[in-house]
């Protein structure tokens, strides 16, 4: 009887917790509001696609790669670049003033008619990374050609970041010439050193504030819309809305030198050897929180099947969820601080004991960390061992995240939904961009790039045979110029 009893118990329980998911499934939606009618978005403008494409080759041929060593950089290849801008849009330079700032950073200034609105930001770089010696010939139209073939724009920068500044230009242009009159101001920001110390955005930075500029937004480059998103079985145009803090950590072992036939029991390279493994031993827990949540949240509303009812029944699921997540490293890599150890240095002869061994440990910090939880860490991992820990540089914390309630994102978010016509959800940028030294300008600093590419295709960027297609190029500059026309109208 008592065994009947507990079936008894045991069956309703389960009727339960079916029903509370069914119900919860059934009524889930997503935790973020995208609404372009809403919004009301203003009507696209007629812009020349082919021209554009021809404008995009062209910036793409001057070669401004910025190296470690900025000795090697071609200051000459910046000048010819500002000096085409000129050239290329007249009707964007009649009615926008341009500054320099930190030596080749561009601040263009689209006055707007009511001084107490808050202006906008909208950056992208003009700096490129080298092509990797020895691969020229594999790509399929030379590096530095711009060539526009096969329904694309080829070359480096094509995508990162001289899509970005072309489209933000034919789309300035295209409204100047049609007489449209901002009411915000309108802010183009064009640093010259992304892909290597940023120092031009931080200039940038500097002189917004000393205007006194504090922006309804900010927008940069960072995620994208991704044609095969598996939460969606399709696309999903992802806005960053915060990025990873940045750090490397220096880890030194000392031991007598001498000569190999001879070594002692422990050497600067085993004690070293066992530092970097206690500290790959001892991650940062996985979380589901913040921007990844939301982003899940965000598409599974979109989805449909399993992925769904765990989403909307975290509450039982959660588990399952992270473990799905960090099964690749990409997905990984958004719940959690990363650890990477990069490069080590020992002897300079393989018969040689080293008296220092040194490893360099790179960092990406999660939001909900810090440069010092991940110092903490790092020292309570290595316990006794000798070694001394010391940052190399300053690191930098995770970018504050941004609001995906108000106007900046509804805003952003429209124009994203209606550009791609995909689900729109943030996401958390785990490379870093320009913007994020402009978190002082503006509290709502997003990171987005209205082009359509496959989980694949985002490894071109710094890759091999970087391209830009037409129609992605197309859809930038109609999403920057109707962001633009209605954000500042």
């Amino acid at each position: 009887m008592a065994k009947r009893h507990v079936a008894a118990v045991v069956a309703i329980g389960l009727i339960a917790v079916a029903g509370v998911v069914a119900f919860r499934t059934a009524t889930f939606k997503s935790p973020v509001t995208v609404d372009p009618a809403a919004v009301k978005l203003a009507p696209s403008v007629p812009i020349d696609n082919v021209k554009a494409a021809q404008h995009l080759g062209q910036a793409v041929q001057f070669q401004t790669v910025t190296h470690q060593d900025a000795s090697q950089d071609q200051l000459g290849e910046w000048e010819k670049l500002h000096q085409w801008l000129q050239a290329t849009y007249p009707a964007a330079h009649k009615v926008m003033t341009r500054d320099i700032v930190g030596g080749r950073t561009l601040i263009y200034t689209w006055p707007g008619s009511d001084p107490t609105a808050q202006p906008i930001v909208l950056m992208a770089h003009q700096d490129v990374v080298p092509v990797a010696e020895g691969t020229e010939k594999a790509w399929r139209h030379p590096p530095f050609s711009g060539a526009v073939a096969e329904g694309a724009v080829w070359g480096r920068g094509s995508i990162d970041d001289k899509g970005s500044l072309v489209a933000l230009f034919e789309a300035a242009d295209a409204l100047a010439a049609q007489g449209f009159k901002p009411r915000r101001t309108i802010y183009f920001v064009s640093g010259q050193d992304e892909e290597f110390g940023g120092t031009g955005a931080r200039a940038a930075a500097a002189w917004l504030k000393a205007k006194g500029v504090k922006a309804l937004f900010v927008i940069d480059e960072g995620s994208v819309v991704i044609a095969d998103n598996p939460l969606t079985h399709g696309k999903a145009a992802l806005i960053g809305v915060a990025e990873k803090g940045y750090a490397t950590l220096r880890v030194t072992a000392h031991g007598a030198g001498g000569h190999s036939s001879t070594p002692p029991k422990d050497t600067a390279v085993t004690t070293l050897a066992r530092a970097l493994t206690a500290i790959a031993d001892h991650p940062f827990p996985e979380r589901l929180d913040g921007p990844a949540a939301e982003m899940l949240g965000g598409l599974a509303a979109h989805g449909s099947g399993g992925i769904k009812v765990a989403v909307a029944n975290e509450w039982l699921f959660k588990p399952l969820l992270i473990k799905g997540f960090a099964a690749s490293p990409a997905g990984a890599a958004m719940l959690h601080t990363t650890i990477a150890p990069t490069m080590l240095e020992g002897s300079p002869k393989e018969n040689v004991l080293p008296e220092a061994a040194i490893a360099r440990i790179n960092y990406r910090i999660a939001p909900g960390d810090t440069p010092d939880t991940v110092m903490a860490r790092a020292k309570e991992a290595v316990g006794a061992l000798k070694v001394d820990l010391a940052w190399e540089g300053a690191p930098r914390p995770p970018s504050p995240v941004s609001s995906t309630k108000s106007e900046g994102w509804k805003l952003v978010a429209a124009a994203a939904a209606e550009s791609s016509h995909a689900p729109v959800a943030p996401s958390l940028v785990i490379a870093g961009t320009d913007s994020r030294s402009l978190s002082e300008v503006a509290d709502d600093v997003y990171r987005f790039q209205p082009i359509v590419l496959s989980l694949n295709g985002t490894e071109m960027i710094h890759g091999t045979n970087e391209h830009m297609t037409l129609e992605n190029l197309a859809l930038m500059t109609d999403f920057y110029a109707r962001l633009m026309a209605t954000a500042a109208r």
